[in-house]
């Protein structure tokens, strides 16, 4: 899809280059190259500016020439989604960042969008805090992690980043800076609103700070993994593990394609590994590690240090990758469905403790097998209250498939594009649902 022409002479014949230079600085405003594509659609000037207020001004600037915007931090996800019916002007966060006020007694920290999650758990480190957030993209921004709605294995206690915000400023498509929740009494109204930015992807609004909420760095942290030769086997092991109380801060798998079976069939290959991990007081831990050993029998290890693949995707930049939600009792149904309907094993990776995994199909499959296969798994989901969404896919395949499935919520997600953007400006076509 390519950007509006109609649109970008109109911003050429207003001198919308210059209009962007007084605002962000001549350094910080650009045409667009090659590299600031969104998921396919290219764009035409690349805007990054330094304040809250610039930012509004940005957003004015581009409501008085009817151009489109989308929101960018790192770009680590910026091919995740459908593409954008439009990208006039993509919007950098990056100068957008730093740790704004932190309150170690009230353990919550404001935060700029633009700012690195692993420069935010570095500068929390110095006063024994973190942000127990541990998304697996390593170069994201609080901005990018919340528009994605991106987590890592720490969800299963902590939750996502809608779960730990504390208070959130945005500008609105018409240049309008909102301040909910945060330092201040009385900010609360509209806070619940403003927690819909949590993964709408940049159109709803663009991210200018999140205040979270932090806590002490755990005294001990052990990580105890077992081998696992099928999805029936982790379910039976993630069983246990809920039944026998050992409050784990995660609890994840990993079933790789290779071995003989892929770790799905009945065979001695043991291709998987689920993993538990424990933290808290050293005492306290070490406790629950010797119950949790028991309880998993002899093929356990422990370690100080999390395995290789923890907290990372399962799939490459040229496969279709896929996310998983389902109550984890029936996680492997979903899983042993995929694997039915694709004909091969398909690596999965994730939270088998809340039923939210990752999964990569090979980007080499024609289009019309992806769909099958999707429509396959996406029923067997329906029916237990769960959901498969492509987050990205190879250029030739992404215009060809469905990215959500069937939205039995979608006129409510209608109103609330309306509500935010009722012009459809901000990153259009890559909210749920195609809005």
């Amino acid at each position: 899809m390519g950007t509006s022409t109609t649109a970008v002479k109109r911003a050429a014949s207003g001198g919308i280059g210059q209009r962007l230079a007084e605002i962000c600085g001549e350094r910080f405003v650009r045409p667009a190259g090659m590299a600031d594509g969104v998921a396919g659609a290219s764009a035409s000037w690349v805007a990054a500016p330094g304040t809250a207020q610039a930012v509004s001004a940005v957003m004015r600037v581009a409501a008085d020439h009817a151009l489109s915007v989308v929101p960018r931090g790192a770009g680590t996800k910026m091919d995740w989604g459908a593409p954008p019916s439009r990208v006039d002007v993509v919007l950098d966060t990056g100068r957008l960042a730093g740790v704004w006020h932190h309150s170690a007694d009230d353990l919550v920290a404001e935060v700029g969008a633009g700012t690195p999650v692993r420069a935010v758990q570095a500068a929390l480190a110095q006063a024994d805090r973190r942000l127990p957030l541990d998304v697996p993209s390593p170069d994201a921004t609080i901005g990018g992690m919340v528009a994605a709605d991106e987590t890592g294995p720490l969800r299963h206690r902590h939750g996502s980043a809608g779960d730990r915000l504390h208070g959130l400023s945005y500008v609105d498509a018409a240049g309008v800076l909102h301040h909910v929740g945060g330092w201040s009494a009385g900010e609360t109204a509209g806070f619940d609103l403003a927690r819909l930015l949590c993964g709408s992807n940049g159109a709803l609004g663009v991210l200018v700070s999140a205040t979270l909420r932090v806590q002490p760095i755990p005294v001990s942290r052990l990580w105890v993994s077992r081998p696992v030769r099928s999805p029936l086997e982790m379910h039976d092991l993630v069983r246990l593990i809920h039944g026998a109380w050992l409050s784990p801060a995660a609890i994840e798998v990993d079933l790789p394609k290779d071995g003989d079976d892929g770790g799905f069939g009945p065979g001695p290959s043991a291709a998987g590994s689920l993993a538990v991990l424990l933290e808290g007081g050293q005492a306290d831990v070490g406790g629950r590690v010797a119950r949790l050993v028991e309880l998993l029998g002899a093929d356990c290890r422990v370690d100080t240090r999390a395995p290789t693949w923890w907290g990372r995707y399962p799939f490459a930049a040229d496969d279709v990758a896929l996310r998983i939600d389902v109550p984890a009792a029936d996680l492997h149904a979903a899983l042993y469905s995929m694997t039915d309907a694709a004909g091969l094993p398909v690596p999965i990776r994730g939270s088998a403790g809340l039923g939210v995994v990752y999964a990569a199909l090979p980007g080499y499959v024609a289009p019309e097998q992806i769909g099958s296969i999707l429509t396959v798994v996406r029923r067997v989901l329906l029916a237990r209250n769960g959901r498969c969404v492509v987050l990205a896919a190879p250029p030739r395949i992404r215009e060809q498939i469905d990215f959500w499935g069937q939205l039995p919520t979608l006129p409510l997600l209608r109103q609330v594009k309306n509500r935010f953007d009722p012009r459809h400006r901000l990153a259009p076509g890559r909210y749920t649902g195609g809005l």
